[in-house]
């Protein structure tokens, strides 16, 4: 294997970038960057890395969600606070159910481009490069916004540094304080179609709370009740933004990719002789792997032994992508490989990707039950073969989207219509989301009786 360095990619075949037509400009930009400040810094990737250690030995569960894209005319501070706010109010119920710390990793501050099927887009017989994200070009179908613009990485890297300055402002601040956040959870229980169904669990939370707060236990003298921390992760998917933003650490002299705290790699980029995979075989980040039902047990050992020669626990998290069809056909293969192999990785579900459709009305949607098979399958695969459900995956918003079918509050396909914003893959509301949690902490709750 040749020596790394953060350009040996380049070398490399490469698939998903863009079609810069000015390549000066490109590599201008890239220096630029360079020497701009890291947007998060190597004691906090070392910081989630080690609590993803805990969750692969079953200690401790991870909660990624956020957004499918990011984009600069959706960039504002409520939007940002919601989804923040979402991932809080499903913590605190996966945390009580599961007995064990839940690690937040949000898809934020840095999930701007995305993958595509084809490199054109044809509407009327007009062909046009296809939007890849806000980061490369933009979604209006003309020849001008569709050309690769190499300034909106710079505009990427501002909008994903003031995201990360209101993260750390609200985990830090006291909006997060566990009694607001159950406060947050009892209304939707109040309001919900389902809200009997989870009173019993929220009654639970509500005693703890209480008992703590009469054994002097409180955000007055106990962080822990009134911070939290929120990790940022992305697909490492256009890979010049990554170099740009990789820095050597002066402390271990090990090399980071300062852009998010995790990255992973998609479906459509994980050829093991190829760009991404060898740019993120040498950064110390947390690294995911989407685990679709075409991906076969030998290809997987083989990009462990890349990515995490030394099988160290934490670096490599496997997000399995399969629909609710066919995990069961697929999935138990993968996780008993790589168990006989003895790897050290967290198992997370991703049940939105393989789950989605197109309604009758043309809208690209995801039916909320379905997403819960697939979750249900998935714990349950993993209770048969005595191996740790590690975490869930999620596309959402903590907005009142109507983008994916179903839930308690029975949003139709006739109604996706109502509030459908999505510039990419349709997302969870925070509706949707909460509810999810909840069913999910029975999910935990059940396997952690049977274990």
């Amino acid at each position: 294997m040749t020596t790394w360095t953060p350009s040996s990619w380049r070398s490399k075949p490469i698939v998903q970038q863009p079609a810069y037509t000015d390549l000066e400009k490109v590599r201008a930009v890239e220096q630029e960057m360079a020497a701009l400040p890291p947007l998060v810094f190597a004691g906090e990737i070392r910081s989630l890395h080690d609590k993803l250690a805990q969750v692969s030995q079953g200690e401790a569960f991870l909660l990624q969600g956020g957004d499918c894209a990011e984009t600069f005319s959706e960039f504002n501070a409520n939007k940002i606070r919601d989804t923040f706010k979402v991932l809080l109010q499903m913590a605190i119920v996966m945390t009580f159910a599961g007995q064990s710390p839940v690690v937040k990793v949000g898809r934020m501050a840095g999930q701007f481009a995305k993958p595509r099927s084809s490199d054109t887009e044809t509407k009327d017989g007009i062909a046009l490069p296809s939007y890849r994200g806000d980061i490369i070009n933009d979604i209006a179908f003309t020849a001008d916004a569709r050309t690769p613009d190499p300034e909106r990485l710079l505009k990427a890297y501002h909008q994903a540094a003031s995201t990360l300055n209101l993260l750390r402002a609200f985990a830090q601040g006291g909006f997060a304080d566990l009694h607001q956040v159950h406060r947050w959870n009892l209304g939707f229980v109040e309001k919900s179609p389902l809200g009997e169904k989870y009173q019993h669990l929220s009654d639970q939370i509500s005693q703890t709370l209480e008992f703590m707060k009469a054994c002097g236990i409180s955000s007055d003298n106990t962080p822990q009740i009134s911070e939290t921390t929120l990790y940022t992760s992305h697909e490492a998917l256009l890979l010049g933004y990554e170099e740009a933003l990789t820095r050597q650490d002066s402390i271990s002299n090990d090399w980071y990719d300062c852009s998010a705290h995790m990255l992973w790699i998609g479906d459509r980029t994980r050829q093991p002789d190829h760009a991404h995979v060898e740019f993120l075989r040498g950064v110390k980040n947390p690294i995911g792997i989407k685990v679709g039902p075409t991906t076969r047990p030998e290809d997987l050992i083989q990009l462990l032994d890349t990515l995490n020669p030394n099988n160290l626990p934490g670096r490599i998290t496997l997000i399995v992508r399969m629909g609710a069809q066919k995990i069961a056909d697929h999935f138990p293969a993968l996780l008993r490989a790589v168990q006989a192999e003895g790897r050290n990785v967290v198992w997370s579900s991703d049940p939105m990707h393989g789950n989605t459709i197109t309604a009758s009305s043309g809208y690209k949607t995801r039916s909320v039950e379905a997403i819960l098979a697939e979750i249900r399958a998935f714990f349950e695969i993993h209770q048969a073969e005595g191996t740790h459900a590690g975490g869930v995956h999620l596309e959402m918003t903590g907005h009142n989207v109507t983008e994916c079918i179903g839930g308690a509050f029975k949003i139709t396909e006739e109604g996706l219509a109502d509030q459908y914003d999505t510039f990419c893959d349709p997302r969870l509301n925070g509706e949707q989301a909460l509810e999810l949690a909840f069913l999910i902490a029975e999910t935990m709750k059940a396997a952690k009786g049977k274990a």
